[in-house]
């Protein structure tokens, strides 16, 4: 069976364009593959956090991926895997400097902490560092398939720049070059500002909890933008095909045909749509609030089995830094 390796940072509250981005994935593939699926902690570390919230993040976003569907032995927490930082430091040491300079996220990031300070801002050493962290994360599995979207193939190919470079370095043919696993994914965008991704950092409005309550997700979805007036004849509005996406992805087929043909017909009314897509939103989010309840009046025995997962995922990473150790000419660890 070829292995599957995902990661998601604890960074607060899941929406929907992470669900149907990426999670919604993660659970189907548990059918087909060998999964490595981690809340990657180490790598939220890369931008201002406090270390309280970081830590209740990253349970909570493990909860939120158990609620989902995703099987307690293929979850783990990075930080509990610490194999992955010393791998990390082994493959930074077949890296050029200019590979990681040229990182778009680097740059994105680095804009974005300079935007948030309003003046020249501290950018640490682990946010230019962090895509090889990444690349371990990968490689420490030993994964054939990492699922990315096109805005992640970039460090990817880093992934398999440096196991290539590892392999002829140290004269074997140790680490799998991860291909990408693309899949059809839904595009779900802000309902506030249907030009742009949904995300949290843009703001609450910009974005719909996966666990929300049913009247604040009611809400945003009766406020939605649907028509800015500035759409060319005889095309569909960003805000209106965002909401039909929306039907779409939640499985509501029949809901989204009826109204796609009003709205070919030129007889949809915007107030029809909202009410469809509200009720499809509501009918998924709905069972995964009641699921994440159930987890979180149980905190105590959840935590210690993502414990236990993490611990018994960490046996691959062992033997993988064994290994590593081995081929780089490093003494070789007990046990």
């Amino acid at each position: 069976m070829k292995t599957v390796l995902s990661g998601i940072q604890p960074t607060g509250d899941l929406h929907l364009g992470n669900y149907f981005g990426a999670v919604q994935n993660w659970v189907r593939l548990q059918q087909e593959y060998r999964c490595f699926y981690g809340v990657v902690d180490y790598h939220s570390m890369t931008m201002p956090y406090k270390p309280d919230q970081l830590r209740e993040n990253t349970w909570k976003m493990a909860f939120y991926l158990l609620a989902c569907g995703v099987k307690p032995e293929n979850l783990f927490i990075q930080s509990l895997v610490p194999e992955h930082v010393e791998l990390g430091w082994i493959l930074g040491c077949v890296t050029s400097y200019g590979e990681l300079s040229r990182m778009t996220q680097f740059k994105d990031k680095s804009q974005q902490l300079e935007d948030n300070s309003g003046k020249e801002a501290f950018v640490g050493a682990g946010l230019f560092y962090y895509p090889v962290l990444q690349a371990a994360d990968i490689l420490i599995y030993r994964a054939d398939y990492v699922p990315v979207g096109k805005d992640q193939e970039q460090h990817l190919e880093l992934s398999r720049n440096i196991a290539q470079r590892f392999n002829y370095q140290f004269g074997k043919e140790y680490f799998v070059a991860p291909e990408p696993l693309f899949t059809e994914t839904p595009k779900i965008l802000s309902p506030a500002d249907p030009t742009r991704k949904m995300s949290k950092s843009l703001g609450e409005k910009h974005y719909i909890n996966l666990f929300g309550e049913e009247d604040r997700v009611r809400k945003q979805i009766k406020s939605a933008v649907t028509d800015t007036g500035d759409t060319p004849a005889g095309q569909m509005s960003p805000g209106v095909q965002n909401l039909f996406e929306l039907l779409r992805a939640c499985g509501h087929l029949d809901a989204h045909s009826a109204l796609m043909a009003d709205y070919e017909a030129g007889a949809l009314r915007y107030s029809d749509l909202k009410e469809a897509v509200a009720n499809a939103v509501v009918g998924l989010v709905n069972p995964l609030r009641e699921r994440y309840q159930e987890l979180n009046a149980d905190k105590k025995a959840v935590k210690a089995q993502i414990q236990a997962s993490s611990a018994e995922i960490r046996k691959t990473a062992q033997q993988t830094l064994r290994e590593v150790r081995e081929l780089t000419g490093l003494p070789g660890l007990r046990g």
